[in-house]
C-alpha cells in the first residue's frame, strides 16, 4: 500500500526519459519519516554511516560530439537530511546522455554539487573508467548463514526471532544473500546479501538467517531496511562494535548499498556477483 506522502513520487509513474542536463528532476525524501517509527530522533543518530551508490549508466558528449561512458560511486552521509529517490535518480542521469561537457571532471563535479544540493549536505562523487579493476567482483568475507537448517513462515521483520548462542563473547561477521525487501512505492522487490560484523554476546546464527528472511515482505527503502536491522541488533545486546551492511542488486543501472556502525569507520566491502 502506497503510503500519503510518497503518492507524487516519480517511482512507478510513467515518466519521460530527458536526455538534456536537468537537476531539477532530482527528487529528495526526508530520512525523518521512516526513522521516526524506529524511534530514531535525526538529531542523535545512534549509529553513523552512509549509502555508496553505484551508477552503471552515465554517459555525456565530449565538446566534438563524441559520446563518453563511465562508471560512478555516489557517498551520501547517513546524517543527511535527505536521500534521493531511485527513479528520479536514474532520470537525473539519463539527461546527460546528450548533454556536452569540457571533461570527466566536469561531469563530476556537477553531479557532486546538484546530489549535494539535493541530500542538504555534501555527497562525494568519484568516476571510475569502465575497465577499472575497482569494478572487479569479490567474495563477501565471514561465515554465511544460508545452508542452516531451518524452518520458518515469517515474513514480516520480527526483532524476537534474534536469540543470543550460549557461551563467551566472539567477534564475528556472518552474512546471508538472502535480504529480500519490497518498495513501499511500486511493491518491486529489492535483493541484497546484508553482513553483520559485531563483537560482542554471541548470535544464535539461525536466528539471523530466520530474522533476515523475516523481510521478504516487508515494504521500505533500503537504506531503511538496513537501519532497522542495526537498531533490532542493538536492542537485542549491547554490542561493543556493529556494522550492518547490505549490498543491493541494480536496478536500472543503479545499486544501493546501506551502511550503518557503531565503529565511527566507515569502510564496504567490495562488489558481490549479484551486482
Amino acid at each position: 500500500m502506497q503510503r500519503e506522502d510518497w503518492q507524487n513520487l516519480p517511482l512507478g509513474q510513467e515518466t519521460r526519459y530527458e536526455s538534456t542536463y536537468n537537476p531539477q528532476l532530482l527528487h529528495p525524501i526526508p530520512r525523518s519519516v521512516s526513522r521516526a517509527q524506529l524511534g530514531i530522533d535525526g538529531a542523535a543518530l545512534p549509529f553513523t554511516g552512509a549509502d555508496e551508490w553505484w551508477g552503471f549508466e552515465l554517459s555525456w558528449l565530449n565538446h566534438r560530439g563524441v559520446p563518453q561512458v563511465a562508471v560512478a560511486r555516489f557517498r551520501f552521509a547517513a546524517s543527511s537530511p535527505s536521500m534521493i529517490e531511485s527513479k528520479s535518480f536514474k532520470l537525473y542521469l539519463n539527461s546527460f546522455n546528450q548533454t556536452e561537457f569540457d571533461s570527466a571532471e566536469a561531469v563530476r563535479a556537477t553531479l557532486e554539487k546538484d546530489l549535494s544540493a539535493a541530500a542538504g549536505s555534501d555527497v562525494a562523487v568519484t568516476l571510475f573508467d569502465v575497465e577499472d579493476p575497482v569494478l572487479a567482483v569479490q567474495a563477501p568475507a565471514g561465515t554465511c548463514v544460508d545452508k542452516l537448517d531451518l524452518e520458518t513462515r515469517v515474513y514480516q521483520p520480527d526483532a524476537g526471532l534474534l536469540k543470543l548462542a550460549p557461551g563467551a563473547a566472539t567477534e564475528e561477521t556472518l552474512y546471508s544473500h538472502l535480504l529480500r525487501s519490497n518498495c513501499p512505492v511500486t511493491g518491486q522487490p529489492d535483493w541484497a546479501t546484508v553482513s553483520i560484523t559485531y563483537r560482542g554476546p554471541q548470535l544464535d546464527h539461525a536466528s539471523v538467517l530466520a530474522y533476515v528472511v523475516s523481510f521478504r515482505e516487508h515494504q521500505d527503502f533500503h537504506e531503511h531496511c538496513v537501519e532497522r536491522i542495526y537498531c533490532d541488533l542493538q536492542q537485542l545486546a549491547d554490542f561493543a562494535q556493529l556494522t550492518v551492511c547490505a549490498r543491493y542488486t541494480r536496478r536500472g543501472g543503479l545499486d544501493i548499498n546501506p551502511l550503518r556502525t557503531s565503529t565511527g569507520e566507515i569502510v564496504f566491502p567490495g562488489r558481490f556477483a549479484r551486482q
